[in-house]
């Protein structure tokens, strides 16, 4: 009996059903991850293979490559929608309109986090509020009169003026990363003399660096892809169009026939910025993914 006893505690029982249990888990995991970038991935790539195509190819849809590759369509499209203009003018609303939500947005987070006054809860629900309740081209009106009235409605700084305002989300994310920061900090700055101001710009600001990448890349990106604010604001002056507003020029041509292959080729140089964005800021998600890990 006590042999029995010691080799029965000497080889415990293997888990037969947890294992490929795990292994299944495992493997549908990587097939659903796999299927979501596929699908991803696949507009892109057709828009590639579709902006060295001639219009007949991509409107007949006959073959997946193209018979003859034209690498022209990227020059012409250059050309024509006046890429280097309308890339400038995207990239000054882009840049411009994303330091401003940092800005707006990181100062709000901070009040409100460290500080109590009336209608703070107000404050955030109407934050909020403007996050789920969605009311479109119902605002465009009221937005281009406001504009009007303050004399920018003939240039960009109203649609960087507006950009702005729909700050919520960014609000609401680096409220997470201001209730990781220790208050200790901001009483220690009180104590050695610096106030507020000072103490959120030169102590608390330089430490939210990781959630300022994250949240001007998350700007930046729907700053870049905006359209119907430039459309609307720049119809007087094309000269201040932006890059959307630009390709959708490209959609018929001199002759009104469709240049669906300049389209694409356009679509495909205007990404470019954005992945150059993503590179520079790969750096700030590992440090947020370190961080949260580390946590």
């Amino acid at each position: 009996m006590n042999t029995m006893k010691t080799i029965a505690k000497a080889s415990p029982a293997r888990p037969l059903i947890q294992m490929p249990g795990k292994a299944l888990g495992r493997l549908l995991l990587w097939v659903f991850l796999l299927a979501v970038a596929a699908l991803s991935i696949f507009p892109v790539l057709m828009a590639m293979l579709g902006s060295v195509k001639t219009t007949v190819e991509i409107m007949t849809g006959d073959s997946v490559l193209p018979q003859v590759w034209k690498f022209s369509n990227y020059a012409d499209a250059w050309k024509q929608v006046k890429f280097a203009q309308y890339a400038w003018n995207s990239l000054f609303v882009s840049i411009v309109s994303t330091i401003g939500t940092l800005l707006v947005a990181a100062m709000a987070a901070y009040v409100v986090d460290r500080r109590d006054f009336p209608g703070k809860r107000l404050f955030v629900t109407l934050q909020a509020s403007t996050m789920f309740i969605s009311v479109g081209a119902v605002v465009l009106r009221p937005q281009f009169d406001l504009m009007v009235k303050l004399n920018l409605n003939t240039s960009l700084w109203g649609v960087i003026l507006i950009l702005v305002s729909a700050h919520a989300s960014t609000f609401f994310l680096l409220m997470g990363f201001f209730k990781s920061i220790p208050k200790d900090l901001d009483e220690a700055a009180m104590i050695d003399g610096s106030n507020f101001m000072k103490t959120f710009f030169r102590i608390i600001l330089p430490l939210l660096t990781p959630g300022l990448g994250v949240a001007g890349l998350f700007a930046f990106r729907h700053a870049w892809n905006e359209y119907i604010l430039p459309l609307v604001f720049t119809m007087t002056n094309p000269k201040l169009q932006t890059l959307t507003v630009g390709l959708a020029n490209l959609r018929y041509g001199s002759s009104a026939a469709m240049q669906t292959n300049l389209m694409m080729a356009g679509a495909c140089l205007s990404i470019v910025p954005i992945l150059i964005i993503y590179v520079l800021a790969n750096r700030t998600f590992m440090q947020v993914t370190a961080g949260s890990v580390k946590g």
